[in-house]
């Protein structure tokens, strides 16, 4: 698979789609000046085009047992043709074959524009309110949508085409060339696209389209797509339809993924054959990358050395969806952007106000700096995702008195990790096995070994590593730069006038509206500690946080008078790497590694082309510091997507800004 550089998301200022509605409902584009869909027959349309002429019922009914067909889309639109899909898919498919939709759409509808649109089709409706279900926090970039246990997963790209489908690590079995009309959107009809989706093609991939221009057909033709005419339907006398029969010889190919990059040659059984992993760490981590694996079919004994999961970091009763964004498009930030929004669509299953709450997170412009960041980043995102109250704005929403505005995010809130824990290890396919703390890895043929000293714990051919800083206990991820640091929070008893706090408050510090009569309150950073018994001194440097954020909630509390001695509360090692990214992908052998590509110390612009010397099914999630609640479960995704060749659920350049190999690849550069 070969991919191009690609270009980091710098504009999220990402418009929703602007609708006018027909005196039949229909929706139209203003911006284009077209339809969304046939206004005559639709759904006939949509079937013709893109499922018949990709001989999707024929191919659907072929998947084997736990077989994939990847659809690709451009133009999310109104979602009516991933529908027509899933719906086809139900009913050809076998049960467990899975389905992955991949679709880019610059302008997405706003819910309630969605919601309307579907109305329209109401056979669609059980699988249009599973969508609409799942349609909340779709920001700028990759948005990954789960339907059905994971049998069916949509992999929306927020962004212009040209902007997104270069970062798009993934293999399209089928095309849906769709979108506005040529003439109304040409943007959307060029070559470069047609060379993206030649690149993104895999071998004999098939492309409909609605339109049967001859420079469009010609173009396809140009990009290595053998395209021709067939008969439409309605008011379309002809469509086209076409496969991919391979690049063309006098086009230059995309440069190749960098070898330390690539993906790992799949020593795995074939669909259809048990697969089975170990998940070492029963944290969010752990627990995610679980749920991701199961939802694919494989048999997951998910190791935890506590008597039950959640028991560290993840065992705070409340942790903060906050997203620490920046307006420049860095690696972490889209990765936040991107983990924020499959999280929040993962609560949707919790029991809100118990598990989670959506009331909203609220960063105080407590100094100049602050303010400055703050109008910053409310210039580079929408309101619906992040805007600056003043004052009187903030006091009202959180509802104590505040020295200061700040920037108000309404999607965020606070969880209870153990519940999302739980319910994620709960999945079929999964065992949790309390009280096994793995010591030792071994290799033993195609197997992987989990040892406890002398008793064998558990065997599969593939490992995932998720304890945290604790990974470093085994040799091929002893090398990886994790450091622990110590926080602690402080649970406060609700009062009856502590019950105003409505929203998550933010300064150096935080506070969260109650949960079953206690708010929590946090959290210290103790960088050379490694003793968690709660200390008083930390407790007081909390209160001291507290005041900082309210004088007015501290007097609620009636935190002022309390007993240093009586407080109460609990004490965790985040886990963090130096960069702040998290650490996810496949591990390799460090010596040989070093060996292997030796000449970067020399010349960094050297990209040879050895194989990576990959420990094969060992992989690592870890480092999510004190952001795991977003980045953790989209990074089971990442996980699972490396495992089972599917596309990837963030851009090539994110994935591999947290890819393991990224240390040892710095070291070679900077000659150590």
């Amino acid at each position: 698979m070969t991919t191009t550089a690609p270009t980091p998301i710098v504009d999220a200022q990402i418009a929703h789609a602007q609708i006018d509605w027909d005196e039949h409902g229909n929706p139209h584009s203003r911006v284009f000046s077209d339809v969304y869909f046939s206004t005559e027959s639709g759904l006939d349309e949509t079937r013709h085009v893109f499922l018949i002429q990709n001989e999707l019922p024929e191919r659907f009914a072929a998947l084997p047992a736990g077989g994939r067909m990847v659809i690709g889309e451009t133009g999310f639109g109104t979602g009516l043709n991933f529908l027509c899909a899933w719906q086809l898919f139900n009913a050809n498919a076998v049960a467990d074959a899975r389905l992955h939709f991949v679709s880019v759409e610059k302008y997405p509808l706003s819910r309630a524009d969605l919601q309307r649109a579907l109305g329209l089709w109401p056979e669609l409706k059980a699988l249009a309110d599973q969508l609409l279900g799942r349609y909340v926090a779709v920001h700028q970039g990759f948005q990954r949508l789960v339907f059905d246990g994971g049998r069916v997963t949509l992999t929306l790209l927020i962004g212009d085409a040209l902007d997104m489908l270069p970062q798009l690590d993934g293999q399209i079995d089928a095309w849906f060339l769709d979108g506005f009309a040529p003439a109304k959107n040409p943007e959307m009809w060029t070559p470069e696209l047609f060379a993206e989706l030649a690149r993104l093609a895999a071998p004999g991939s098939t492309i409909a389209t609605f339109t049967s221009t001859g420079w469009v057909r010609r173009s396809l033709n140009a990009a290595g797509f053998k395209m021709k005419r067939v008969p439409g339907i309605g008011h379309k006398w002809e469509v086209l339809k076409g496969r991919f029969i391979g690049w063309p010889a006098d086009v230059p190919t995309p440069p190749p993924i960098k070898p330390w990059f690539a993906r790992p040659r799949s020593t795995l059984p074939s669909p259809g054959y048990p697969r089975t992993a170990l998940v070492i760490g029963a944290g969010l981590a752990g627990c995610a990358t679980a749920e991701s694996l199961a939802a694919r079919g494989w048999q997951v004994s998910l190791l935890e050395r506590h008597g039950d999961l959640a028991q560290e970091a993840s065992g705070n009763p409340q942790g903060v969806l906050y997203l620490k964004l920046s307006a420049h498009g860095t690696a972490l930030s889209q990765l936040i952007l991107s983990g924020f929004g499959h999280t929040r669509r993962l609560l949707e299953r919790l029991q809100r106000g118990l598990d989670w709450d959506d009331c909203g997170v609220l960063q105080l412009a407590f100094d100049e700096k602050e303010q400055a960041r703050q109008a910053q980043l409310a210039a580079a995102f929408p309101d619906d995702l992040l805007h600056v109250l003043n004052r009187a704005g903030a006091e009202s929403r959180a509802g104590v008195v505040l020295d200061s505005g700040g920037l108000f995010y309404p999607q965020g809130g606070w969880v209870h990790p153990p519940a999302l824990c739980r319910d994620q290890a709960s999945a079929n396919n999964i065992q949790l096995l309390t009280h096994n703390d793995v010591i030792g890895l071994r290799r033993d043929g195609a197997l992987w070994q989990a040892w406890d000293g002398e008793r064998l714990l558990a065997c599969a051919p593939v490992v995932v590593l998720a304890g945290a800083a604790e990974i470093k206990r085994f040799p091929p991820s002893a090398d990886l730069p994790l450091k622990r640091i110590r926080g602690q929070i402080t649970r406060l008893a609700a009062t009856p006038e502590s019950q105003t706090l409505t929203t998550v408050v933010c300064a150096e510090g935080y506070v969260a509206p109650a949960r079953s009569g206690e708010h929590t309150l946090g959290a210290s950073f103790a960088f050379n500690s490694d003793d968690l018994t709660p200390s008083t001194a930390e407790h007081l440097d909390n209160l001291e946080l507290l005041r900082e954020i309210s004088e007015d909630l501290t007097e609620r509390l009636n935190a002022n008078g309390l007993p240093a001695e009586d407080l109460q509360g609990r004490a965790a090692f985040r886990c963090t790497s130096p960069d702040y990214l998290p650490i996810v992908g496949p591990l390799a052998d460090r010596a040989t590694f070093l060996q292997a590509y030796a000449v970067l110390r020399k010349d960094a612009r050297q990209t040879p082309d050895t194989d990576c010397p990959w420990l094969d099914g060992l992989y690592v999630n870890s480092g999510h510091g004190s952001r795991g609640l977003i980045t953790a479960p989209l990074s089971g995704e990442l996980i699972a997507a490396w495992l089972d060749d599917e596309p990837l659920p963030l851009p090539r350049s994110v994935a591999e800004a947290c890819h393991p190999n990224r240390f040892a690849l710095r070291g070679l550069i900077r000659g150590k």
